[in-house]
């Protein structure tokens, strides 16, 4: 699929199949082995990777993934898509992506310890502050990051605080990176609803997935004057055309693990009829190729604001652009979390110098401006096709640049 779109992509701008071959491989793709004592004494050897896609545009930017089916090809392509989602939202990184064949639900909290200790060291010769940043992804989070950052610091000899990104706000992390994407998915949603409707305020929004992106984006939504009538999460949703009260359904997510039990003048509703109601703005966000050729023509929001990656398929892309429907691609508009990554490692590099609110101020400037560049790069360039092929064609527009300034190409 990432070759796919590149190529796409690449025919519009009129790229060389040379420089395709170019763009479609890493610059570099890193093997470890990861060999741990479990908690009965036994050895497991364990499998990992960094991909470097590119770094013409700066340091490779990308998270680090636990998952029993990762692969290396999974991961090559996560670092492509990173790419251009760092060329796209502006900030000076190229894309990367690590990744560790493991199922953590079958390890103890020690035992993904020392697996995080030995792949970060496994691999520390290749990541560093102007290197290499990586990031939480699947099963890894800011803990994650702490033992990364301890490890790594521990082999250099010094305190490289900016080595990993969304890590612990103790130890030089920021408080606003947990909510970045889902504010960033509301904030695309909203300067969107801006170009659609004239106003985003007292529009109604549908959210499928109640996680942290997804819970974030209807809080921020339903904050700026937004009217959240329907979520969902893995067990179900709740719908009502008045308006529900997203804290309380934070609460009562937090609670009792769903929001099925929210309590209220509520009608219950499954996730596939929650992408068919009749609203301003879906936000999905909770996995990928939900909205497809079959249920796209019963779509009836007139913006879809991409919180998951890769909610879309290509023809339901197709479908809904005959539509009019204004898709938001994921990596436009969940890019909050990469953007406040990089505010983040700033903030490290020049020691510690912005507050939480100043960060979001800045992501809510830096989304603001890219989301409104790309629209009007699309109405006035790519018209023709859905806005997620125009976004493709800026960022690897960019990069293919870059290369060619740098002498690469």
């Amino acid at each position: 699929m990432a070759v796919k779109q590149l190529r796409e992509s690449a025919a519009i701008l009129g790229l060389s199949d040379d420089i395709v071959e170019i763009l479609r491989h890493p610059e570099k793709l890193i093997q470890v082995k990861i060999t741990i004592r479990r908690d009965n004494g036994r050895l497991e050897t364990f499998i990992g990777w960094r991909s470097q896609h590119n770094s013409a545009l700066g340091p490779y930017k990308g998270g680090i993934r636990y998952h029993p089916n990762a692969t290396a090809g999974e991961t090559v392509a996560l670092s492509m898509w990173m790419t251009w989602k760092c060329s796209l939202a502006g900030i000076p990184y190229g894309g990367g992506k690590g990744s560790v064949r493991v199922d953590p639900k079958q390890l103890s909290s020690r035992e993904i310890e020392e697996l995080s200790r030995k792949y970060f060291a496994a691999i520390s010769r290749e990541v560093g502050e102007d290197i290499d940043i990586p990031a939480p992804d699947v099963y890894t989070n800011p803990q994650t990051m702490a033992w990364y950052f301890d490890e790594y610091s521990k082999i250099v000899g010094y305190p490289a605080w900016g080595v990993v990104t969304a890590k612990p706000h103790e130890i030089g992390g920021l408080k606003a990176r947990v909510i970045s994407t889902g504010y960033g998915t509301a904030l695309a949603a909203r300067e969107a609803a801006k170009k659609v409707f004239g106003s985003h305020e007292g529009k109604t929004v549908a959210v499928q997935g109640f996680g942290n992106v997804g819970s974030y984006a209807a809080l921020y939504a339903a904050k700026w004057g937004c009217k959240v009538v329907a979520v969902s999460d893995s067990k179900g949703g709740v719908y009502s055309p008045t308006g529900l009260d997203v804290e309380k359904l934070i609460e009562v997510k937090e609670k009792t693990g769903s929001v099925v039990n929210y309590s209220g003048d509520v009608k219950y509703i499954s996730n596939e009829e929650l992408l068919e109601l009749d609203v301003d703005i879906l936000i999905p966000s909770a996995i990928e190729n939900v909205i497809t050729d079959k249920n796209a023509p019963r779509i009836k929001a007139k913006i879809i604001s991409e919180g998951a990656n890769g909610p879309t398929t290509p023809e339901a892309d197709k479908i809904l652009h005959d539509k009019g429907v204004v898709v938001i691609p994921d990596i436009l508009a969940n890019a909050g979390g990469v953007t406040m990554s990089w505010i983040e490692w700033c903030n490290n590099r020049m020691g510690n110098w912005l507050t939480d609110e100043e960060a979001l101020e800045r992501l809510d400037k830096i989304m603001s401006r890219n989301f409104h560049l790309v629209y009007d790069e699309w109405q006035k360039r790519f018209s023709n096709y859905p806005m997620r092929i125009a976004a493709y064609a800026i960022a690897i527009d960019r990069v293919v640049k870059a290369m060619k300034l740098r002498g690469w190409i």
